[in-house]
């Protein structure tokens, strides 16, 4: 009997990609992969070009290919993480819809899982986009390495393989702010890494800009280190002791030079406006953690769902218990 390999790819406004993304998969296991069954599986996130249009067509042509449209947009961890839950095969294979995760990677994911890995997940050794970007990305994952309590994979993005076994586990875990990066390394299964290069976008813009950066930044930061707290902590210390020393300075020059030394003001004001740009910032970073604790207190469903194509009344019943 042959295996079944799920596809799962996250869209936002991939009018461009799609058709093209489903093709070239499709083409691959009717051409290099015939010893398995597919499962394409589309999420789209609320867009808001021809992107359901294009899938509505797509999914009428394959049964196949499944497609999942969002009520709204869940932010870009919920609805890849959530699409991983919907798939049905003996192992997912998650990929994005721009071409920058190579679908060349799915023969050799595939090639380790058979070999026994529970895991295999693309690392980038390099890309073709921005240099300052992608110097940026490693100068974070050095940072974030060294500081948290569990390992972190440098320049892992998501895309990779992952076993039924280990999609059960994610489906157990009824994590409202699901950080895969984090949770792949985290739950340590077996796994394999696969280096390549990152291509350019085959088309559109990309959707990431300085605040989505931001939050993936903040996410993985008070989900799996203590440094903020920490450093808060410290530099609590050791600005109070600075400020004692030089107030026992201050007061010693005084007395000794009562007439000559003139304080005045300035010290004064440069003080008080680095102690509140000190107290601001780490309030400012005390409330992402308080913000990362209430989003999973309120334990909110990680994706509302407006419409689901090509899925049987056994699969969108089962599917529905992961909510």
């Amino acid at each position: 009997m042959k295996k079944t390999i799920s596809i799962l790819i996250p869209c936002y406004n991939e009018e461009e990609n799609v058709v093209p993304m489903s093709e070239a998969i499709v083409n691959l296991f009717e051409t290099q992969l015939t010893n398995y069954n597919y499962e394409l599986v589309f999420i789209d996130n609320d867009s808001h070009d021809k992107t359901r249009e294009l899938l509505r067509e797509i999914c009428s042509k394959n049964p196949n290919i499944k497609a999942i449209f969002n009520a709204k947009n869940f932010g870009q961890f919920n609805s890849p993480y959530y699409g991983i839950l919907q798939t049905t095969g003996d192992c997912t294979i998650s990929m994005v819809c721009d071409f920058q995760d190579p679908i060349e990677l799915i023969p050799q994911y595939i090639k380790e899982w058979e070999n026994g890995y529970k895991i295999v997940i693309g690392i980038k050794t390099s890309s073709k986009e921005s240099k300052i970007m992608y110097f940026l990305r490693s100068v974070y994952y050095k940072m974030i390495k060294k500081f948290s309590d569990v390992e972190q994979i440098e320049h892992f993005t998501g895309s990779g393989l992952y076993d039924r076994s280990f999609v059960e586990v994610l489906r157990n875990l009824k994590d409202p702010k699901p950080f895969m990066r984090g949770i792949v390394a985290e739950l340590g299964f077996k796994r394999k890494e696969i280096p390549y290069e990152q291509p350019q976008r085959r088309a559109g813009k990309t959707h990431n800009n300085f605040y989505t950066l931001y939050d993936a930044a903040m996410l993985s930061i008070t989900s799996y280190t203590k440094i903020g707290l920490r450093l808060a902590t410290f530099m609590g210390c050791g600005v109070g002791f600075i400020s004692i020393i030089v107030a026992l300075v201050y007061l010693i020059m005084k007395l000794a030079m009562w007439d000559q030394f003139q304080a005045g003001m300035a010290p004064i004001l440069i003080g008080m406006c680095f102690l509140g740009a000190v107290q601001l910032f780490f309030i400012g970073l005390m409330g992402e953690y308080i913000l990362n604790i209430n989003s999973r207190v309120m334990n909110r469903p990680l994706v509302i769902e407006e419409e689901r194509l090509n899925f049987t009344t056994e699969e969108t019943g089962e599917q529905n218990e992961t909510k």
